[in-house]
């Protein structure tokens, strides 16, 4: 019986790490929020970056904007403790946008913590944000980001997902961009889809610590449980 007991346990023990290794990289990889989605109008895109590493805190995040389907006009949000840079490069060809004839537009941002004190440590996430516009054509939006460490290690965000594909593991923040409403209406953050990713932004971290607390705490529980039963074993033998 005292095997069997510590059989089960040990199995139990087994599938909640399990469980708890996979439930939570699914979040932790840049991605971003916006506001507002309709085309033509302007958003407050947010990125959030949680650091993945143990050791090291991040220190640098760039963004690289598309050019196919070129934001005309980018600002950032300050963030204490870090320098922002919009750089802008020509487009490849002259795009129409909006109304807008286009031959260069913003191509990368740039976000770098002023010293490794006020990088994003492990076990933290930070949100930087831009206000950008006006938004393209409907469509989904990629926006790629390198987020780099203390340690040098950069880890690439820029996987695109295929239609009716699984999550990629290393995937690109993104959006889909809707149409705009008759009588040139734009989305804004009163709009449903625009609620919808207010809600997102605002419980998300809550409900990802949660879950992992949650999944860690029944872990170790079943583990101590499964060392107690163990001693007491020995011991009737």
């Amino acid at each position: 019986m005292n095997r069997t007991i510590l059989r089960s346990g040990a199995a139990l023990t087994l599938a909640l790490a399990a469980t708890a290794a996979t439930a939570l990289p699914a979040s932790a990889h840049v991605r971003v929020i916006p506001d507002a989605t309709a085309s033509g109008g302007y958003a407050a895109l947010t990125f959030r970056v949680p650091n993945e590493s143990d050791t090291a805190s991040t220190t640098k995040l760039v963004v690289t904007l598309p050019q196919d389907r070129p934001l005309a006009t980018v600002s950032v949000r300050p963030v204490p403790g870090w320098t922002a840079k919009v750089t802008t490069a020509k487009l490849p060809e002259k795009v129409t946008a909006n109304d807008l004839v286009l031959s260069e537009a913003p191509r990368t941002v740039t976000w770098t913590a002023d010293s490794d004190a006020a990088g994003i440590a492990p076990g933290e996430y930070a949100e930087f944000a831009i206000s950008a516009g006006p938004l393209p054509t409907p469509g989904e939006l990629v926006l790629p980001a390198k987020q780099t460490y203390s340690d040098g290690e950069v880890a690439d965000w820029s996987d695109v997902a295929t239609e009716g594909g699984e999550e990629p593991e290393s995937p690109a923040p993104s959006f889909e961009v809707t149409a705009a409403e008759e009588g040139g209406h734009h989305a804004t953050t009163d709009d449903e889809g625009s609620k919808d990713a207010r809600k997102d932004a605002g419980s998300e971290p809550a409900a990802s610590d949660t879950l992992a607390r949650t999944l860690g705490g029944l872990a170790l529980v079943v583990a101590l449980a499964g060392a107690g039963v163990a001693v007491a074993g020995r011991r009737r033998a």
